[in-house]
């Protein structure tokens, strides 16, 4: 069927994209995989190229578009060539709405230019060790100094992606305690200079998978954040995070769905050209068959993405429809991708095939952004259930 959520812009951004993934990333891919992370000025080359900017209002040096289907095209043409941007797509896809949505005229001024350039690359700490998806449960703490000119900031940060390269980072902190009616009160946002004293970045974790995106705990101790460095209201912060997290799960959507239609490619290619018993692989029934019914399930993933594409578009995704997309796209990844390296054999184990990468990095696509569970019990709660 033909697709339609995409015009003749979003194709031709497409092509751009493509043909840079071609000459500057996947030549030297392996090593950012070893290393652990994307290098740092590579970020300057998607600055250059008008990644960052895309949703940026021109005064700000950015591209003025409104569409978030820009986006989702780097998520799509990142998966069909099994590589990906590093930490970049935190700081277009998460960071980028609570800057444009909650920061003042001045905070966009002195922050988006850098942003849109990559000069200045952003992460958000939100979970922090033994919290997990409760984040109304958080511990760190950002008091108010006696002068009211900066906040002191003490805590612990987990699993942060693209901690170690950031310049500033959008920490959750509790600047008030919970109150007895409403736990998740209290919360605000700090957008902290990484290089503030007291600010550190501990261990790189090493993950089962997403080896070229580089993921680390972060400490404060007694870190003085200026007053100014405030995103949005004190204590709002908790409706700002539910605000932006319907965007968040449609990004990790759209990468599950594209995974998948990139692990049928690679299958399919890969069964044609590997021979066992005296023909190819994809001639036997059995192989037609599992990719007949991977290729049903990815046209599925796909329309349910689309819609949701053009819902967000049109400012009309809900919570809920966000939560049933991210649901139903990572579900549905997990078994395409597992049939599909299946198919390859004992090479689908081996991480020199992007089968076996995309079956490594599709994994925390049901956990991150809100686990299944949570996305079932935000469906359910949506039902009336």
């Amino acid at each position: 069927m033909r697709r339609t959520v995409y015009n003749e812009d979003h194709e031709a951004f497409r092509e751009t994209i493509r043909d840079f993934i071609a000459a500057e990333v996947v030549p030297v891919y392996d090593e950012w995989r070893e290393a652990g992370a994307a290098p740092r000025d590579f970020y300057k080359k998607l600055g250059e190229l008008g990644v960052f900017g895309i949703e940026v209002p021109e005064e700000y040096g950015g591209a003025g578009e409104s569409s978030f289907k820009f986006q989702a095209v780097v998520a799509e043409e990142c998966a069909r060539a099994g590589v990906s941007f590093g930490g970049s797509s935190v700081h277009t896809a998460l960071c980028l709405p609570y800057l444009l949505t909650y920061g003042t005229e001045e905070q966009k001024r002195r922050w988006l230019p850098a942003f849109v350039s990559g000069d200045m690359m952003t992460a958000i700490a939100m979970t922090e060790p033994g919290t997990g998806s409760d984040l109304a449960g958080m511990k760190t703490t950002a008091k108010l100094s006696e002068d009211g000119t900066h906040y002191v900031l003490n805590g612990a940060k987990t699993f942060i992606t693209g901690g170690v390269h950031a310049d500033r980072v959008l920490v959750c902190a509790r600047t008030a305690p919970p109150t007895p009616e409403d736990r998740r009160s209290g919360i605000s946002i700090l957008v902290v200079d990484t290089t503030s004293e007291g600010y550190a970045v501990g261990r790189k974790l090493e993950k089962l998978g997403l080896h070229s995106s580089d993921t680390a705990e972060l400490s404060f101790t007694d870190v003085k954040v200026p007053v100014g460095d405030l995103l949005g209201e004190e204590g709002k912060a908790f409706g700002y995070l539910g605000h932006n997290l319907p965007q968040e799960r449609l990004y990790i959507a759209v990468g599950a769905y594209a995974q998948s239609a990139a692990a049928v490619e690679f299958a399919k290619a890969y069964c044609r050209d590997r021979t066992v018993f005296g023909q190819s692989v994809a001639a036997f029934q059995n192989t037609k068959f599992v990719l007949a019914d991977c290729k049903a399930e990815v046209d599925a993933m796909q329309a349910v993405v689309d819609r949701a594409l053009e819902a967000h578009d049109a400012g009309e995704l809900s919570a809920a429809d966000a939560a049933s997309a991210k649901l139903f796209t990572t579900e549905r990844a997990a078994v395409v991708i597992d049939k599909c390296l299946q198919l390859h054999g004992g090479y689908g184990y081996m991480m020199e095939y992007p089968i076996a990468r995309l079956y490594a990095d599709t994994r925390v696509s049901r956990i991150y952004g809100g686990t299944s569970e949570v996305m079932r019990s935000i469906i359910a709660k949506s039902m009336g259930l």
